[in-house]
């Protein structure tokens, strides 16, 4: 048993009992709709309700971990005599980051024997879900907290992030694309695929003809992309579309014998700006 405690936070869209079993712990992002005063977190707000009050016209603000949810929660373990490695939402989708940073920085000064590691993991969605996975294999393996933190640094980049969305209006409200852009490409079914660059945004990679082809294309570059497809784990995300996800699952397994883990729910951070029909694949890649 190592001496320290993986953490990282809702911004992974891995369910909290699923990140228990893979021992890690897990501080909750929070969002609102139409700007009320009621705040939701994922275990608060089930998604499918989530991606319902977006459909019905509902608009949606996400807000970073308190700083006082991360001292609560980390100081329960330092009191253990324990360590922690928190894994971060990207800074370019979120400031939990620097949230973190601020309570390890207070705690750190109250506990000078612990230590509290943060690292920007330039990931979002199940891409941070997955290097979590990935980094509590390592630690399982025996890894300790200045080596579990290099493999996580060393292997962030190479997670690979690519998206379809299926309704451009959302992509429009978040201002990543023109409302013209958003207009035309609707009349025309144009969907687009989206993927993480290594600075952690999501950028624009290519526009498909219709749903089925940007699903296709999302496989055509696991196919391209992926390393050691059998062996590596991948992760399938979906913003209310389970079959289409089941489906893309399918065709990973068929055409490339994929070990795909997970088939989960696409969380409120990026399924904010993405919108109900996301569908994410994320998994180990050549380069993102």
């Amino acid at each position: 048993m190592q001496n320290y405690v993986l953490f990282t936070d809702s911004g992974s869209d891995i369910p909290r009992e699923t990140l228990e079993k893979w021992g890690v712990g897990s501080c909750d992002l929070t969002f609102v709709f139409d700007d009320s005063d009621m705040v939701y977190t994922s275990e608060t707000m089930p998604p499918r309700e989530f991606y319902k009050k977006m459909r019905d016209g509902h608009t949606v603000k996400t807000s970073a971990v308190n700083v006082d949810v991360f001292l609560e929660a980390f100081e329960k373990v330092l009191k253990e005599g324990k360590d922690i490695l928190y894994l971060a939402l990207s800074t370019a989708l979120s400031g939990t980051y620097s949230a973190g940073c601020v309570a390890a920085k207070e705690l750190c000064e109250k506990y000078p024997e612990r230590r509290i590691t943060v690292i920007d993991s330039l990931c979002g969605s199940a891409g941070l879900g997955l290097l979590v996975y990935m980094t509590a294999k390592k630690r399982d393996e025996g890894a300790d907290l200045d080596a579990a933190a290099d493999f996580a640094e060393k292997t962030k980049l190479t997670i690979g992030h690519w998206f379809t969305v299926d309704d451009l209006v959302y992509l429009r409200r978040g201002g990543r694309i023109s409302p013209t852009a958003a207009v035309v490409g609707g009349l025309l079914g144009i969907k687009p695929v989206l993927h993480m660059d290594d600075e952690g945004h999501l950028v624009s990679f290519s526009k498909a003809r219709g749903r089925k082809k940007a699903i296709q294309m999302l496989c055509d570059k696991y196919g391209e992309l992926a390393l050691s497809p059998k062996e590596n784990p991948a992760i399938i995300t979906h913003g209310d579309c389970e079959s289409e996800a089941v489906e893309l699952k399918k065709m990973l397994v068929e055409k490339y014998d994929a070990n795909v883990i997970l088939v989960e729910y696409h969380g409120a951070t990026t399924g904010a700006h993405a919108g109900p029909g996301v569908i994410a694949l994320f998994y180990p890649a050549k380069n993102r």
